[in-house]
């Protein structure tokens, strides 16, 4: 309630500083006891997805929390699964500041922050000290200058999977030369060995970009459903530039936010088809309603995740997607998400019946 206060204040300040400044905040009232938990959950929106209970769909997306300083400040926010990361196996300082820039014309940021983050031997910790009222999954990456990279996603999961609900594997990110490239070829079946070996009986999630074609999305979904991958999140932030008015609208990065809406349904129509209903996906990008959410639940995805929506409509947005799902579902008849998963999985991927 007290955002729209806030706002102002916070749009003052450069983007970096603010986000920063958010997560001491949220932090701190963590550390005072931060109200919440799973039970403040409307049992209709439950989901199990790889052998996890989800106590709400609407996940806090990987980026917001990297160093997982405010994990149950989170959960108490209505999100119900909480993404840290993206960690790496070493810290980084990742790229020169500015990195993050507000687009408030479009609702949108774009970022090329660069996997900063202070490595996982020091977030682990705060993993360990956290409340976990919710599911919490861990976001690795590979250190910039790492000599082998696979080497450094397999020691990432290695770490991460005792102490998360799930593990994600990002070889997504714009802003990291040369990461993306571990989307095709053998490099993406030989990474995604590696990782499924290092998770032990921890599930294991694949993030991918919006900027795959069909061709290539179809290569990923073979290769995860191949290594027994638990989950596809569709999508990171994308380097396309859809209709954008903003000043910043030239910065190099990855754009998120409402611009990204479109392209992100339309990969997770593609995503949906590449995988036949075979795998459980995790739809991003541009989510900032109730409805937007129940549009891509209803279009296949299991989950969603949320993040630059925050930034231009507050800390409660969580809470008031899942209130609206819950009207939602109740004006279509639909008693449970797990009914909705239900009546989605007897369509096809374009929508028409099986």
């Amino acid at each position: 309630m007290l955002f729209p206060l806030l706002r102002p204040a916070l749009f003052a300040l450069d983007p970096e500083d603010a986000h920063g400044l958010t997560i001491s905040l949220l932090a701190g009232w963590a550390g005072l006891g931060a109200p919440g938990g799973s039970s403040r959950h409307d049992p209709r929106l439950a989901v199990r997805l790889a052998g996890i209970d989800f106590p709400a769909p609407v996940g806090l997306a990987a980026g917001a929390d990297k160093d997982g300083r405010a994990i149950d400040a989170w959960h108490a926010l209505g999100f119900g699964a909480v993404e840290i990361g993206t960690l790496t196996p070493l810290p980084q300082p990742g790229n020169p500041r500015p990195r993050l820039f507000r687009l408030a014309a479009d609702a949108a940021v774009i970022n090329r922050m660069g996997f900063n983050n202070g490595g996982l031997p020091a977030a682990l910790p705060r993993v360990k000290a956290a409340r976990r009222r919710g599911v919490l999954g861990i976001n690795v990456g590979a250190n910039k200058d790492s000599a082998d990279r696979i080497a450094d996603y397999r020691a990432g999961v290695a770490l991460a999977a005792p102490h998360a609900d799930y593990v994600t594997i990002n070889i997504s990110s714009p802003n990291t030369p040369g990461l993306r490239d571990l989307q095709s070829g053998q490099a993406l079946i030989d990474l995604l060995a590696a990782c499924a070996e290092a998770r032990g009986t921890t599930p294991l999630f694949l993030k991918i970009a919006p900027d795959l074609d069909a061709g290539g999305i179809d290569h990923v979904a073979r290769a995860a459903l191949d290594q027994r991958i638990d989950a596809l999140i569709v999508a990171n932030t994308t380097l396309s530039r859809p209709g954008l008015s903003s000043p910043a609208a030239g910065e190099a990065g990855g754009l998120s936010g409402a611009p990204l809406a479109m392209l992100a349904r339309q990969k997770l129509a593609e995503a949906r088809a590449a995988t036949g209903g075979q795998m459980p996906l995790i739809s991003a990008g541009g989510i900032d309603s109730a409805e937007e959410a129940y549009a891509r639940l209803k279009a296949g995805a299991q989950l969603v995740q949320l993040y630059s929506a925050l930034v231009y409509h507050g800390p409660g947005l969580a809470r008031r997607i899942n209130r609206g799902l819950a009207a939602l579902m109740a004006r279509d008849g639909i008693a449970s998400l797990a009914d909705l998963h239900g009546l989605t999985a007897q369509q096809s991927p374009l929508g028409s019946p099986a």
